[in-house]
């Protein structure tokens, strides 16, 4: 017997979604059908899985339950088949899924995730999301063991999840010229979870380039709470504090806007699209 999937994707960033209102079809989500439905080349492919769930239908005893009133809860798995706390990108994925599938049409919707709910206003082309109050918590350092054999300073940033933004200053190395094929190394005894590297560089004014090795997937397209990071990061840097500056990240994937609201929060805007849809037995 097989099961409904939909594959979408947030500037690249790309997701099974497997729609799953009152929790009867999976039961708790093994990390192999994970694996199995990301796998690219045997599978669906994808960065991870997004079910969609009633935050009352996820069982008290699977992994990673939510305590929320919210609705929906996106039961976020990267595509090794770790859980994954948040996933920006994700959450406008999930979004438009409700939308597209009548099960939420509205302009603002809120939606339960592991590092707590996330509300996302949709304009009629674009999906805000509401990242939070991010936490900009000190320096650490990463390294590169690829062509350049370097290391850098990071900024240690918990955006729900955690985060290393390195800032290539020096004019000695790009973006695009570092290898991202492997992990990082990083400080384990600061990211005893793992932990997403970011690398950044100026494009221009408040315009910021970005690359990502997220965790438990490896380089990705674009990352949502990744790009919140970088802008806050960088927006810190420069001495716009929770000011309502706005700045432009481009990533392989796309482009997308971070505001650093006055309230303290990162908005995180840009598209989402559903791309296909079927069954499978994986």
């Amino acid at each position: 017997m097989g099961y409904a999937f939909i594959k979408a994707h947030a500037t690249e960033n790309d997701f099974v979604v497997l729609p799953d209102p009152d929790g009867s079809v999976h039961g708790p989500l093994a990390d192999a059908r994970v694996r199995a439905l990301c796998d690219r080349h045997a599978g669906i492919g994808g960065d991870g899985v997004l079910r969609v769930i009633r935050t009352a239908s996820y069982d008290a005893t699977w992994p990673g339950a939510p305590t929320s009133s919210a609705t929906w809860f996106m039961d976020y798995r990267n595509a090794d088949g770790s859980i994954a706390e948040m996933c920006g990108n994700g959450t406008r994925a999930f979004a438009a899924y409700l939308r597209d599938s009548g099960l939420d049409t509205s302009d603002e919707i809120t939606i339960a995730t592991r590092a707590g709910d996330k509300t996302l206003t949709f304009d009629g082309e674009l999906w805000t999301v509401d990242l939070g109050a991010p936490q900009l918590l000190g320096w650490t350092e990463i390294g590169i063991d690829g062509d350049t054999g370097r290391t850098w300073k990071a900024r240690h940033v918990d955006m729900g999840n955690p985060h290393a933004v390195a800032l290539l200053d020096d004019g000695d190395v790009r973006v695009d010229d570092v290898d991202l094929t492997r992990q990082p190394a990083f400080d384990a005894a600061t990211y005893p979870h793992g932990v997403n590297v970011e690398l950044v560089e100026r494009a221009g004014e408040a315009h910021l380039s970005m690359r990502v090795h997220e965790r438990g997937v490896g380089e990705t397209r674009s990352c949502g709470t990744g790009i919140g990071a970088t802008a806050v990061a960088i927006m810190e840097a420069d001495g716009h504090v929770a000011d309502g500056s706005t700045y432009t990240v481009d990533v392989p994937g796309g482009r997308l806007t971070v505001t650093w609201s006055e309230a303290g929060h990162a908005l995180l805007t840009g598209p989402a699209a559903l791309v296909a849809s079927g069954t499978t037995s994986l």
